[in-house]
This record gives C-alpha cells, sequence and structure tokens, in this order.
C-alpha cells in the first residue's frame, strides 16, 4: 500500500507512533497552547484539559496571539481533529471531526451566540478573535452539557468583558496591531480593566478591514467578493462578594463583508417534483461543469451585520451545605444580517434569542461528585426578500443534565444524562415540531502510570430537527441551492465510542484518539437534481456513520528544539452503501518545529492534505496540496508592560489549494501566500 494511496494509513502511523496529548495543552513556546493544569470553563466539573474525558484542546496566551486570525474557522483550523468550512474572508465555521453546524456549537463562555451562522456558511460567527483571551475546542458529543446541537463538539470562547476579580495592579489591559499582506488587512484591538472597592469595570474594542485576498497561481489573481470591514465593542461590569461575583455586559457588532460567487442567473429555478427547472435552459442531469458565469451581474454581493448582545454571567460559591457553587450563564441577542446586491437590498434575516443556564455542583455525596443543571432557550428566526426560503418560525427548547464523577484508586468514572424539550412553531400552515431528545454518556479515565492516561466513553446523543430542516422551501442563492424541507423529519440518534491513551509530561509526550459513531435517521441536505452549478436539494434522513483518528506527537530534543507530528482522518458515509456524506475534510499529515532562545520564539510547519475521492453524489473530488507556514516572535518586558513583535508566514508556496469542506470551494479557494506582522502590548 503506497503512502499516496492512503491517507488513513499515514493519520494512523502517526497515531500510533508520535502523538502530543490532544488533551493536554502545550507549553507557549510550542505555538498550540498554553501552561498545564488549567480549569476547562465548558467541564462543569472544573477538570483540567490533562483530567477531561472528552479530547480537549485550548489555546490561550502567547499561542493564541501568535496564530489568530480574522475568522473562528480560520484561527481553528490545524487543530486536532478540526478544520474550516470557508466562505471567502467574512465568513468561516469550525468543523470538528467531518461536522459543523448545526452539529457543532460555538459558545461565548457557555452561552450560546444566537446569531444566524447555523442556518448558512456566508453566515458570521459573532464572536470576535481579536478579544479572545482562551478558546476550549471540545471534540466529539457534548450534548449532556449544551444538547444536541453540540453532538459534534463544542468551541467555547472565553473573554473578559464581565471580569471575575480584581485587576491586582488596579488597572490592566492591553493593545494589539495586526496586518497581513494577502487581503491588505489591517486590524487592531484594545482592552482595559479596573475597579474600586467591589466593582470593576471592562471596556474593550476591535476593528478590522480586509481587501478581496489573493490565491496563487490563479486566473483571477484575487477572489471577488472576499473583503471585510468589522467593528466590534463591549462594556461590562462585575461586583465581586467575598463568594462570588455577578456581573452584565453589553456588547455590539457591525460588519461588511462580500459574499464571493453570489450570483442571480438562477433565482427563477425551482422544483417540478424532484427535478429542478430553470427558466427557458435546456436542461440535462450531468454534473461537474465548467462554467463561466458573471457572479453577481457584474456588481458586488455583500452583507450588512448588525449584532446586539446582552450578557449575565454570575457565580455564588459555598451557598449552603452540600453545594460547592451555584453558576448561571445568560445572554440576550438581537441580529440582524441584510444581503444586496449593489446598493439594493435583496434578503433580511433576523434572529431575536435569549439563552439561560444554571448549574449547582454538589460536593461528594457517598463518594460520587457531579453537576446538576438546566438550560432554556428560545429564538425567533425570520427571512424576507429575495431569499425568502423560510418562514418565521419560533424555536423554544429546555433542558435538564446531570453529570456525576466516582474515583475509585487510579480509576476515575463518570456518568451522565441529559433531557430536553423542544418546539418548532412556524407562522405558515405547516404544523409545528414538537419533539423530546434523551443523550447519556459513560466514560472512566485510568491513570495507568504516572503521566500516562487512558480513555474510553460511550455515548448516546439525540438531536432534534432544526427550522431550515423542517420549514425551508426556496432559492438559497449563497450556496447555490433550492432547499426543501420536511416538517415530518424526527429525531436522529446517534451512538458513539472514543477510546484514548495519552502521556503529557516529559521529553516524549504523546496522545492519541481513535473514534466511530452511528447515527439512525441522520439529517442531511440530500442532492435531488443539478442545473449547471445550481442544485435541488431535500433534507432527508438516513442511517449514517463517522469513523476516525486523531493525534500527534511531540519529543524535545532539548531546550531550544521540539519537533511535532500530527495527522487527523474522518470518514462520514451513509449506510447501506447509499454513499459518502458531503464535504467531509480530507486526511491530513504533518510536521512542525519549534524552538526558543532567550526572548526569541520561532516555528516552521509543512503538512499534507491528501485528495479527497470518497464524494457524495453530484459533488467533485478534491486534488491534495502542500502548506508550509512559519513564524517568528520576540517577547520582552518593560517595566510592568510585557509585549511581543510577530512576524509569520502562511502558504509560503503560495500553492493553489481548494477546501472540499466549503460550499464554494473551487470560486474561493484557499487564500495565497501572506505575511502577516503584529505587535501586543499587556499592561
Amino acid at each position: 500500500m503506497t503512502l499516496s494511496r492512503s491517507p488513513l494509513s499515514l493519520a494512523l502511523l502517526a497515531a500510533l507512533t508520535q502523538s502530543i496529548p490532544a488533551q493536554a495543552q502545550q507549553v507557549a513556546d510550542a505555538g498550540v497552547a498554553a501552561l498545564p493544569g488549567i480549569t476547562v470553563s465548558a467541564s462543569p466539573l472544573a477538570r483540567s484539559a490533562e483530567d477531561s474525558v472528552v479530547p480537549v484542546t485550548i489555546l490561550e496566551g502567547d499561542a493564541l496571539v501568535q496564530r489568530r486570525r480574522g475568522t473562528l474557522g480560520e484561527l481553528l483550523d490545524g487543530q486536532p481533529g478540526v478544520h474550516v468550512d470557508t466562505f471567502g474572508g467574512g465568513a468561516s465555521r469550525p468543523v470538528i471531526r467531518g461536522q459543523t453546524a448545526p452539529r457543532v456549537k460555538v459558545l461565548s463562555d457557555g452561552s450560546e451566540i444566537m446569531d444566524a451562522s447555523a442556518v448558512s456558511p456566508d453566515h458570521v460567527v459573532t464572536v470576535d478573535t481579536l478579544l479572545a483571551e482562551r478558546i476550549e475546542i471540545l471534540r466529539g458529543p457534548s450534548a449532556l452539557l449544551y444538547g444536541g446541537g453540540a453532538i459534534g463538539g463544542v468551541v467555547n470562547v472565553l473573554d473578559n468583558k464581565i471580569p471575575t476579580a480584581m485587576p491586582e495592579r488596579g488597572i490592566e489591559g492591553s493593545l494589539e496591531l495586526q496586518g497581513a499582506t494577502a487581503a491588505r488587512e489591517r486590524a487592531g484591538a484594545f482592552s482595559v480593566t479596573g475597579g474600586t472597592g467591589r466593582v470593576v469595570f471592562h471596556a474593550e474594542g476591535a476593528r478590522s478591514k480586509s481587501d478581496d485576498y489573493r490565491v496563487g497561481h490563479w486566473d483571477e489573481k484575487r477572489v471577488k467578493d472576499s473583503n471585510a470591514d468589522t467593528t466590534t465593542g463591549s462594556l461590562g461590569m462585575t461586583f465581586l462578594g467575598d463568594s462570588g461575583y455577578l456581573g452584565a455586559a453589553y456588547s455590539y457588532r457591525e460588519e461588511d463583508y462580500g459574499l464571493p460567487g453570489h450570483s442571480h442567473e438562477y433565482e427563477d429555478c425551482h422544483p417540478h417534483g424532484q427535478h429542478l427547472h430553470c427558466g427557458g435552459h435546456d436542461h440535462g442531469h450531468g454534473h461537474d461543469h465548467d462554467h463561466d458565469h458573471d457572479h453577481g451581474g457584474g456588481h458586488s454581493a455583500t452583507a450588512h451585520l448588525r449584532s446586539e448582545r446582552f450578557d449575565i454571567r454570575g457565580e455564588w460559591r459555598d451557598p449552603m451545605a452540600g453545594v460547592e457553587k451555584i453558576r448561571l450563564r445568560a445572554g440576550y441577542t438581537d441580529y440582524r444580517h441584510d444581503e444586496r446586491d449593489g446598493d439594493e437590498k435583496t434578503t433580511v434575516f433576523t434572529n431575536r434569542g435569549h439563552d439561560t443556564r444554571l448549574e449547582l455542583q454538589h460536593r461528594p455525596l457517598y463518594g460520587w461528585r457531579g453537576v446538576l443543571g438546566v438550560q432554556t432557550a428560545r429564538s425567533e428566526f425570520e427571512s424576507s426578500g429575495l431569499e425568502n426560503f423560510m418562514p418565521r418560525t419560533r424555536t423554544t427548547n429546555t433542558g435538564i443534565f446531570l453529570v456525576e464523577e466516582y474515583p475509585l484508586g487510579d480509576w476515575r468514572f463518570e456518568l451522565g444524562a441529559r433531557h430536553e424539550w423542544q418546539r418548532v412553531t412556524p407562522d405558515n400552515s405547516q404544523s409545528a415540531s414538537d419533539l423530546r431528545a434523551v443523550s447519556w454518556s459513560a466514560a472512566a479515565v485510568w491513570d495507568f502510570a504516572p503521566a500516562y492516561a487512558a480513555t474510553l466513553s460511550f455515548t448516546q446523543s439525540q438531536r432534534l430537527p432544526n427550522a431550515q430542516e423542517l420549514y425551508a422551501r426556496g432559492v438559497h442563492l449563497a450556496t447555490n441551492t433550492y432547499e426543501l424541507g420536511d416538517a415530518n423529519l424526527g429525531k436522529e440518534t446517534t451512538r458513539g465510542v472514543d477510546l484514548g491513551i495519552r502521556k503529557h509530561e516529559g521529553d516524549l509526550q504523546f496522545g492519541i484518539n481513535v473514534f466511530h459513531s452511528r447515527t439512525k435517521n441522520y439529517i442531511y441536505a440530500n442532492t435531488l437534481d443539478q442545473h449547471e452549478d445550481f442544485r435541488l436539494i431535500k433534507y432527508t434522513q438516513h442511517d449514517a456513520e463517522f469513523t476516525g483518528a486523531e493525534a500527534n506527537v511531540s519529543y524535545r530534543f532539548s531546550p531550544l528544539l521540539k519537533t511535532t507530528l500530527f495527522g487527523d482522518y474522518v470518514r462520514g458515509k451513509l449506510r447501506e452503501g447509499a454513499g459518502n456524506l458531503p464535504r467531509i475534510p480530507a486526511a491530513r499529515l504533518g510536521l512542525r518545529a519549534d524552538t526558543s532562545w532567550q526572548q526569541w520564539r520561532a516555528y516552521a510547519e509543512y503538512y499534507r492534505v491528501f485528495s479527497q475521492n470518497r464524494i457524495a453524489d453530484f459533488e467533485s473530488e478534491t486534488p491534495g496540496y502542500n502548506m508550509v507556514n512559519a513564524g517568528v516572535a520576540y517577547l520582552g518586558r518593560s517595566g510592568a508592560t510585557d509585549w511581543q513583535v510577530y512576524l509569520r508566514g502562511t502558504n509560503l508556496l503560495n500553492r493553489l489549494a481548494y477546501n472540499h469542506a466549503s460550499f464554494i470551494s473551487r470560486a474561493a479557494p484557499v487564500q495565497g501566500r501572506s505575511l502577516i506582522a503584529g505587535v501586543r502590548f499587556d499592561f
């Protein structure tokens, strides 16, 4: 079996022979994560990444600064098991183990962000990467804690807009400036925290602007309508008590960004049964056509986003006998998203909703320690105008959950369950969807030797269909589709197993996770017909399965040099020979070297993304590509101010590459060579 024909064997070889713990945090000069032993905020049992049952990756500190990109998906791309669903330069979503929204949930410090990014890949995930202080990635089912929308994984973005402690020096803050060449990007961010007595105030803001980005060895040179212009800000205040805190914050985001590949050529297309009819076009059913369409009719297709959000966060420690803490997270979002063709407003999306989460952590009872929680959410989503492909809908969801752990010698056992109720009500004649879901998990961690651990987990996670899957009917130009929902869709049930082993101390550190899951009644967009670049899709249920592995190894040869070999692989397919699932990322294998000397830090990495030829119907094969990145940083200190200057290069070979996970991979290839320079001050 040759290497070129077996990306799975390469990924498994990397996993079995050399791996750094995906769950453990690396030192800052490794460029992936920060100091070990940090509690994972998304874990209610306050476990560190090294002790977590589910695989966890944490980005913070200098490592986060040196990886910052304009969108969340781009920032996380390359982490173990994490790829990106890109849509030009303005929007991207993280893909975890082959799945993205609505099965991967992005949280703001444990609270739902309530934007419209789960509806379409051209909608922005409304968290600011320049203001994030830490990002936690939980890979694998997290439906127990965060509902069926987290059946694939969770990305928890932590910030300081609601401070939890008084600054040691009375006032603290940061200032960061960054620029990049491929998109002529200019960005800056600041934050400041200060207080008096028991009251702490926080203010922060960021601004970034980029032009259409450049692509290596591509006829068009730059991707039309891949520009972005973003402004964000937040004001927060916290009251500190002897046994906890309670705080609130107001956040604002406004953004204009382009929509690559947007075309009004197919806006008259409509279904006749299971076939498309597009005006007077003669129409065959072949696919993979190459057409030179003038997307947008010579106009720029753009989106204007405005989001206002209010957050409340609190914690009460030792409130009563037997209770360690009570934790509150709540948020309300008013989101509006306008799409425009030139100066003409064509479509409006709005989403208004709230999410409230209350957790009670009890003290050990007969050896068991755990968390009982309740979560309730409500959102009202509406689209109007040319792409009014969904009725106005109201979604309410309530869940209760319990997670318990029990230590026994070198073992730790964890059990959990969640029950949730969901009702989706459209404002038309279609019937409401009123469903329930039950999820549970059983897991064990075995510390079989110092610094070594093995994990095994079994899960059953249920996901309920969302409003788009139930009631969509109409043209969706962003993805060049006519969407048909099905109001009779039922819940999908996933049963999975995850096996991991890791070593998190010493010169040699490794970690490996292999996983397999089977889903009954998996909901997917089934392509029924295609005309040129336009497809007719219907949300359909069919049994599916996912199998994969992810791992990396690091070895520190000296205080100056550490190397890391990493790889991941996932296969997603429908069962009973019904074909492959669409947009599953290809296998990846790479090598990275990190070095540090005095105040200097540097890295260089090479990885290969293999070709993806296991494709769904009406999908094209995507060729593989090589990627080379490198960076250098200098860290200094002046008085009470820490500062760093950094320079890094991405896609240094200037390769023309296509992202198989993207809806518009051919219209918006991977960004070409770019040099990114920045400076940051922490005072």
